[in-house]
C-alpha cells in the first residue's frame, strides 16, 4: 500500500512540476546515464585531432583505462565512430549555423559541436538532452564562455532532421552528383571521385555497363557501407585454434575464408583464443589476400616466404601458420620498428607453437632489401596506401588523406613491387595488395612495373578467390577487387605476378 501511495505522490509531483523542472529532471537522467561516455568520447576525439591517434585504437584504450563496459561502452563507441564518420556532413550543417568560418571556431569547441550534432541528428537522444549535455561538457572541459555559443548553435541544428539539413546544405544532386554525395555521405569530394572511378574500372573489366545508373547506385551503396560499423571478424590461426572453437563462444563461420568467424557481440579480447594469440581480430578481406597468396601455385621449391610490409602483423600470423604446416617458413619485414614490434606481438603464439613457421622479424627498408636477390619462393607486398578501402574501421583516414598523397605513395608502391620481384626466384610468385581500390594505387602500379620488366607476368588471381561471390573483378583482367558493399570486407585489391 505504501508503495502505491509513493508512486501516486511522485506522479502528482511530476504533474505539478514546472516545464523547466521537468526538463532539468530529464537532463539529469540523461547525464547520469551517459556523462562518462560523453566525456570519454570527447577525449577520444581530442586525441584523434591533436595526436593523430587512430579512432579505434584510442577508443579501445580509453574504454579499458576508464573501465567503461556494456551499454556505456556501446554508447561511447557510437558517439566517437559516428561523429568521425559523419564529420563532413555535420561540418556543412554547423557552417550555416555559425557567424564565422569553421576555421575560426576553436577546434575543441568544433569537436563538441560535432558530438552534439551526431546525438541530435543520428542517435536516439532527445534533442534537448543532446544540447544540454553537450553544453555541460563544454562548460566542464573548455569553459563557460563557449558554452553559450554551443547552446545557440545546437538549438538551431535541432530545428531540422538530418535529411532536411542535407537537402538544404548539399549541392543539387542533379547538377552536382559528386558534390551532393560528398556532403550527404560525408566523404571528401576527391575521395568520392576516386571511388567512382574505381567502381567504373571494375565494371568495365567485368563487362558491366560503365558509368550511368548502375555505377551511381553502386557508389551510393559503397559510401553507405563506409559509414556503417563493420562486423567483428575473427581468424582462427592455423594449428593454434579452430573455427569450431570460436563458433562455440558465440561466433558464426563464414563461407568465404575457411578461418573466419563473425563475432555476434561482446569483447573479442575476452575470448581465450584471442587473448592467447591463437586467434585474432582480422577483416575477412585481409584473410582472403593471405590465403590467395598461399594458394598460388609455384614451380619447384616452396619453403621460403616473405611478408615485405608486414606491420601490424595479421597477415604474417596467418601466413606463418600456413607455411609451418607445409614445412616452410616466413620472414616478416617492416620499415618501422614500432610496426615490427606489432608483428612480433601478432605472431608470438606462432613462435611459441614450435612449428617453425616464423623464421624471424626484421626492421628493414623494403625498397632496398638486405637479403640476396632470388631468395624467396613467395613474397607478399601489402603496400602502404591511402587506406580508402578501410574507411569503415579507420574513419579518420578520409579526413587525413589528400589527393596529393598519391604523388608520394604511388612511386613508393612501384619501388616495393620492383623489390619484391627482385627478391623472388624464377618460378616464384609475388602478391601485390592494397587496402585501397584507387586505380592509381592498384592497376596503374602493376601495369607500370610490368611495363618496365621483361621477367614478370600477371597471373590470374581470380581463380584463387573462388569462394568469393562474383563479381569481384579488379581493374586489370585477372586481378581481384573486394568491396564493402558487395562482400562485407574492406576494399582489398590483389594482383598475382610470376617471375620467370
Amino acid at each position: 500500500m505504501e508503495r502505491v501511495c509513493t508512486r501516486g505522490l511522485a506522479s502528482v509531483a511530476d504533474r505539478r512540476a514546472t516545464p523547466g523542472r521537468q526538463r532539468t529532471r530529464r537532463r539529469e537522467a540523461w547525464r547520469g546515464a551517459g556523462d562518462q561516455a560523453r566525456l570519454a568520447a570527447f577525449d577520444v576525439l581530442t586525441a584523434v585531432r591533436e595526436q593523430g591517434a587512430y579512432t579505434n585504437l584510442a577508443l579501445q584504450e580509453t574504454l579499458r583505462v576508464r573501465r567503461i563496459s556494456g551499454r556505456d561502452a556501446a554508447f561511447t563507441t557510437e558517439l566517437v565512430s559516428g561523429t568521425v564518420r559523419r564529420q563532413g556532413t555535420y561540418d556543412a550543417i554547423i557552417a550555416v549555423n555559425v557567424n564565422r568560418p569553421l576555421q575560426k571556431v576553436d577546434p575543441a569547441v568544433l569537436d563538441a559541436l560535432r558530438l552534439g550534432a551526431h546525438q541530435t541528428l543520428a542517435m536516439r537522444v532527445p534533442p534537448h538532452a543532446a544540447v544540454a549535455t553537450t553544453v555541460d561538457l563544454v562548460r566542464d572541459r573548455i569553459g563557460h564562455g563557449p558554452a553559450g555559443f554551443v547552446n545557440a548553435v545546437l538549438r538551431r541544428v535541432a530545428e531540422q532532421d538530418l535529411s532536411g539539413w542535407v537537402r538544404r546544405v548539399a549541392p543539387d544532386p542533379a547538377s552536382d552528383p559528386v558534390g551532393f554525395a560528398s556532403v550527404a555521405h560525408s566523404h571528401p569530394r576527391w575521395v568520392v571521385e576516386q571511388l567512382a572511378s574505381a567502381l567504373d574500372s571494375s565494371a568495365t573489366n567485368a563487362r558491366e555497363t560503365p558509368c550511368g545508373a548502375q555505377t551511381s547506385r553502386e557508389l551510393e551503396a559503397l559510401l553507405v557501407a563506409d559509414n556503417t560499423a563493420p562486423r567483428v571478424m575473427l581468424v582462427a590461426r592455423p594449428g593454434l585454434s579452430s573455427v569450431d572453437e570460436l563458433v562455440a563462444v558465440g561466433g558464426a563461420a563464414s563461407s568465404m575464408s575457411p578461418y573466419a568467424v563473425q563475432l555476434d557481440g561482446g569483447d573479442p579480447g575476452e575470448i581465450a583464443a584471442v587473448a592467447e594469440g591463437r586467434a585474432g581480430v582480422q577483416d575477412e578481406g585481409s584473410q582472403l589476400v593471405a590465403l590467395g597468396m598461399a594458394a598460388a601455385p609455384v614451380v619447384g621449391r616452396d619453403e621460403r616466404w616473405l611478408d615485405l610490409c608486414a606491420g601490424p602483423g595479421g597477415k604474417s600470423a596467418l601466413l606463418a601458420g600456413l607455411a609451418g604446416n607445409r614445412g616452410g617458413w616466413l620472414l616478416a619485414s617492416d620499415l618501422q620498428a614500432h610496426r615490427a614490434r606489432l608483428v612480433a606481438s601478432a605472431t608470438a603464439a606462432v613462435s611459441r607453437s614450435g612449428n617453425g613457421g616464423l623464421a624471424g622479424i626484421v626492421t628493414a627498408d623494403g625498397t632496398t632489401p638486405a637479403w640476396l636477390p632470388d631468395t624467396f619462393d613467395r613474397v607478399l607486398v601489402d603496400a602502404p596506401c591511402s587506406g580508402l578501402g578501410a574507411l569503415r574501421r579507420r574513419p579518420e583516414a578520409r579526413w587525413r588523406r589528400a589527393a596529393a598523397d598519391l604523388d608520394d605513395l604511388v612511386p613508393l608502391q612501384q619501388r616495393l613491387l620492383h623489390a619484391a620481384l627482385d627478391s623472388v626466384r624464377a618460378g616464384g610468385v609475388v602478391g601485390y595488395a592494397t587496402c585501397s581500390p584507387v586505380v592509381a594505387e592498384t592497376a596503374e602500379v602493376v601495369s607500370a612495373v610490368l611495363g618496365a620488366r621483361a621477367d614478370a607476368v600477371l597471373e590470374d588471381a581470380a581463380a584463387l578467390f573462388e569462394a568469393v561471390p562474383a563479381p569481384y573483378n579488379g581493374p586489370l583482367p585477372g586481378t581481384v577487387q573486394l568491396w564493402p558493399h558487395r562482400h562485407g570486407t574492406d576494399a582489398m585489391f590483389f594482383a598475382l605476378l610470376r617471375r620467370h
